[in-house]
């Protein structure tokens, strides 16, 4: 039985949310218990894939089953001003063709339809599907009351009503920082639940008493011939000390289907045993993974905020880093003169931030709130690649606001700015995948050849970015891989 939760856990449970990354909480390490606990006694083999395999022939409901209007032939949009991705001015004058799934041409306006379904846009904005580079697929939609105390099966539902939640919010494509997500990929991929493209990292990997060690103070000390923990067993994470240990966990996760590979390179604000300015694994571990990963054509990203945890992850080879906002000058400098990727979140410390009891959590907090204003001023100043992510973990309330958590980016960019990085941007991070890349093709861009994936909003993004605020109403039209999967125009 996993262990009893006491009142004011429970009482803290009514305040989740977002603002630092909790991934190493005391209450998420007892959800991996109590959830791979239910996975064992049920005899599922391989995990979510046998849930979704079980559900596969039931009747869902709707807002699991449904399925997108079939497209015949091709389509052309019309009518429309266009943001390409690049985050340059609007464009008049334009249509665009759409066939087999991608960018056939970008044409004149007034274009023959020859043969192609027409779409009137009646003047509205056309631009990519938005990309969240720091999402959790399986644990951002769930409480941890909830997943602490229900069947892992209705973990995984709960996680593909979320997925067509997420695309209904405009989110066509996710990179997925850790968990066991590939089931519910292969489930949208194969077109059996509604969902964005995902890029999953697979188990997170972490040393002992790292950011992604979920054990109980019991389960220490390891022995050589002690099994792996149920979280280890079903995929959450991977304790790897040692070069050789390293390696063989990244391979793992390389051969289930890892698109990059996700390692705990320092502390985080709600851990247990990891304090924030921790550094972890040595840059021999660290180059192992990053060897690993460069042999099958990818690469590594990892957790850390501190400069010590991040100069030490560049010097290994690692070209993504998570977080970071504790980053000085020369950290910034060595990660633009390196040219790796700074995968930022607004943790900002307000409306959406965790709650937490103690002053030491709340002091870690703020810390990393004031260096996320700093991180995007030096993200400029030094011209580093910035991604656009969220990091939303256990807040079922929050994941409505996904999109609040890029309108607020306008505080330090220009609105078009913004929707660049959360669409060009962030395909070319996802693209540094190479051959791992799950959907080979332009993504985040509407150019010839690249994979249709597309919104057409209500608003003006070269003046600001409202409309994000109620995507419901404001999204018009949702379209990926071609195929319409809303369409509010004729209402």
């Amino acid at each position: 039985m996993p262990p009893a939760v006491s009142p004011l856990q429970i009482s803290l449970l009514h305040h989740p949310g977002h603002g630092a990354c909790c991934c190493g909480s005391p209450l998420l390490q007892r959800f991996h218990e109590r959830m791979m606990a239910d996975i064992s006694r049920r005899q599922l083999i391989g995990g979510a894939a046998a849930v979704m395999a079980l559900f596969a022939g039931l009747h869902a409901p709707a807002s699991i089953g449904s399925q997108p209007k079939r497209q015949g032939g091709p389509l052309l949009l019309t009518n429309l001003a266009l943001f390409d991705g690049n985050g340059t001015a609007l464009r008049e004058g334009v249509t665009v063709r759409i066939e087999e799934g991608r960018i056939q041409a970008i044409l004149p306006q007034d274009a023959p339809a020859e043969g192609a379904e027409l779409i009137d846009c009646g003047g509205r904005v056309l631009m990519p599907g938005l990309i969240d580079a720091h999402w959790h697929t399986t644990l951002a939609a769930i409480s941890q009351v909830a997943a602490m105390t229900s069947d892992v099966g209705y973990v995984h539902l709960v996680a593909a009503q979320e997925a067509e939640r997420t695309l209904m919010r405009g989110i066509t494509s996710v990179r997925d920082v850790g968990g066991p997500s590939f089931a519910l990929k292969r489930a949208i991929d194969e077109g059996i639940v509604a969902g964005p493209r995902i890029f999953p990292a697979g188990a997170m990997i972490s040393q002992t008493s790292g950011h992604g060690d979920f054990r109980m103070r019991h389960d220490v000390p390891r022995g050589s011939t002690t099994p792996l923990s149920e979280q280890e067993r079903q995929g959450v994470a991977a304790i790897a000390d040692g070069e050789a240990e390293v390696l063989r966990r990244t391979r793992e996760q390389l051969m289930l289907g890892a698109t990059q590979i996700k390692l705990m390179a320092g502390g985080g604000v709600a851990s247990t045993y990891d304090p924030l300015d921790s550094t972890q694994f040595t840059e021999r571990e660290l180059r192992a993974a990053v060897e690993a990963a460069e042999d099958w054509g990818t690469y590594v990203m990892v957790h850390v905020y501190t400069p010590r945890g991040i100069q030490r992850a560049l010097r290994a080879g690692v070209k993504s880093i998570e977080h970071g906002q504790l980053a000085d000058e020369e950290t910034a400098r060595m990660m633009a003169g390196e040219g790796a990727w700074w995968s930022l979140q607004p943790f900002l410390q307000d409306e959406d931030a965790n709650v937490y009891p103690d002053a030491a959590r709340r002091e870690a907090q703020r810390q990393v709130a004031e260096g996320t204003v700093r991180a995007y001023e030096l993200a400029q100043r030094f011209d580093i690649k910035t991604a656009w992510g969220t990091d939303i973990l256990f807040s079922p309330q929050n994941t409505p606001n996904q999109l609040r958590q890029l309108a607020k980016l306008t505080r330090f960019y220009d609105p078009l700015t913004v929707l660049a990085m959360a669409t060009g941007r962030n395909g070319e991070l996802l693209a540094l995948s190479g051959p791992r890349n799950p959907y080979p093709g332009t993504l985040g861009k509407i150019e010839p050849g690249a994979l249709a994936d597309l919104l057409l909003v209500d608003g003006d993004p070269s003046q600001n970015l409202d409309f994000l605020h109620d995507p419901e109403r404001n999204l018009r039209l949702i379209i990926k891989g071609g195929r319409i999967y809303k369409d509010t125009l004729q209402g």
